[in-house]
Order: structure tokens, then sequence, then C-alpha cells
């Protein structure tokens, strides 16, 4: 039997496959997956990382697999049935992050890259925290920070906010206001997060404000995590997750993570025999 393990979020999915003892044997990469938003992309870019991670060495009818994804929160029930593995979980992405950053030890995770969720692990029991995408959450991910960068400047256009040299350069570059919301209109959270380097880099008037909102929003998180009387430590993960740890150093203990979510998929795919196993598929291919 082999081994996978698969994260896909909104920006990417990556997959890795490897042997009994642990020992990589292979690596894939492909597009977005986010089961909630795009439930198809997000089969497709499973399919694809898993095929180029299994090339050459296996059949996916030799596999077990673990899948960390965004969006099984709150949909993607039915993507298991439709993946060709010999066993297949599928769990959220910040519960492969959080077994890839702490294993089973005690701690607090921020994973903040296009999105962002927040979860606590103490001796086994999880609460996540947030997680619920870009119309209703994701504070301080990279498409938050990239929709409120597009929301300030129309509000410098009503003149209800400073016009500044960042939000400017921008109305300019999308063709006036009006080209600022068809941007929008049409911008799916992984469109506004290519926007979130210009702000965490930026001396900007409107950055300060934006990232000053954004670090505000990610501190609150961890200090709802936290329990009552000593404080346990925090990893940062994700593309953001360095750039909040030095705005709040000194706030919490800080932890440095085991691996990442795609290292916590496998770990997991590793650990846990008792799941499931599929109903052979003859001629499957992964």
């Amino acid at each position: 039997m082999f081994y996978l393990g698969v994260d896909g979020g909104g920006s990417g999915c990556r997959a890795v496959l490897a042997d009994a003892a642990g020992q990589v044997l292979g690596r894939g990469a492909a597009g977005p997956a986010n089961v909630f938003s795009d439930p198809e992309a997000a089969l497709a870019s499973v399919l694809s990382a898993s095929a180029q991670a299994m090339a050459g060495i296996c059949a996916p009818g030799d596999v077990s697999a673990v899948l960390g994804l965004a969006g099984v929160n709150v949909a993607g029930a039915g993507i298991a049935a439709r993946l060709p593995f010999a066993r297949v979980r599928v769990e959220s992405d910040v519960l492969t992050a959080l077994r890839g950053a702490l294993h089973d030890g005690p701690g607090i995770v921020a994973a903040i890259g296009t999105g962002a969720v927040f979860a606590r692990q103490v001796a086994g029991a999880v609460r996540v925290l947030g997680g619920w995408g870009l119309v209703l959450g994701d504070e301080g991910g990279g498409a938050w920070l990239g929709r409120a960068l597009c929301a300030r400047a129309l509000r410098a256009a009503d003149g209800c906010a400073s016009i500044t040299p960042l939000l400017a350069e921008l109305v300019s570059e999308m063709g006036g206001v009006a080209g600022v919301v068809r941007f929008a209109a049409a911008a799916r959270p992984a469109d506004f997060a290519a926007l979130a380097p210009r702000l965490t880099s930026s001396a900007d008037a409107a950055a300060v404000v934006v990232m000053k909102a954004a670090t505000a929003q990610v501190r609150a998180a961890v200090d709802v995590l936290q329990p009552a009387g000593a404080l346990l430590p925090v990893v940062f993960l994700g593309g953001l997750g360095p750039l909040y740890a030095a705005r709040l150093a000194g706030r919490w203990p800080r932890a440095e993570p085991l691996g990442d979510g795609l290292a916590g998929a496998l770990w997991l795919a590793l650990q846990d025999a008792s799941f499931p196993q599929q109903p052979s598929r003859a001629g499957g291919r992964g």
C-alpha cells in the first residue's frame, strides 16, 4: 500500500506520495481546490496533482489517501465517492494544517493564505474558528485584503477616504472606478488575493489602515481560542502567516510548525488505517 496526502486551497493543490515508512516517492501540483466555491475544478485539481505524484509508481487502487481541502466544512460531502483510491478520507484543510503543525500536541494554528482559519488542539479535542469563505469571513486572508483594497479605493473615489498613491494607481490600472467594480464582480478569492502584496509591502496610508484592521481581526481570533490560564503556543501558517507573526510578536508564545498542511495530510494517511475502503474501480486512473 502507498500513502497519499493532498492539500488543496483557494490558490492551488499539492499532493505527495509516500511508502509505509514515510519515504516520499512523488509529488504533484495543480490549480485551486476549494470544494465549496468550485467543486468540479477542485476535483480536477485533486486528480491532476495526485496523478503527477503517482506517475510511474503505483495505481490509484494501491493508495490510501487523506485530502485536506478548503470548503469541506460547508460542502464537498460527495467528493470521496468520486475518487479512485483504495481508501480515502476527506477533511477540512484546517485539520490537516493542524496535524501538520502540531501532530498530536497542544497549540493553536493560525492558517492565513488566500483565506484565514484558526484552530486549537488540546488533549485530542479540536476547536475551529473561521474558515467561512470570503463573502462572510476569512478576515485577514489575502482575498479579504484584496477586497478591502478595492473597497477603500471606491470609498476614496466617493470622497469618504483620502485618495492615496496606492489607491490612485489601482483605480488607474483598472480603468477607473467602473473597472474596479467590474473586476470585483467577476473576481474569485484568488483574484482578490493577487492584490494583497500591494498592501503587505507598502507604507501607503491606505495600506496602513487596511493592515491594521486585518491584524486586529487575526489577534481577536487567536485570543478567542486561547484558554484561561496558561497560554498555548501559536503556530502561524500560510503565505501570510509570517507577516502576522511579525506584526503580533510577543503577544503569545510562539512555536514553529512541525510541517505544513500537505505534511499533515500525509501524516494522517500514515497514522489512520481505519477509514473505509472504497469499492474497487476496474480501470480507474488518477
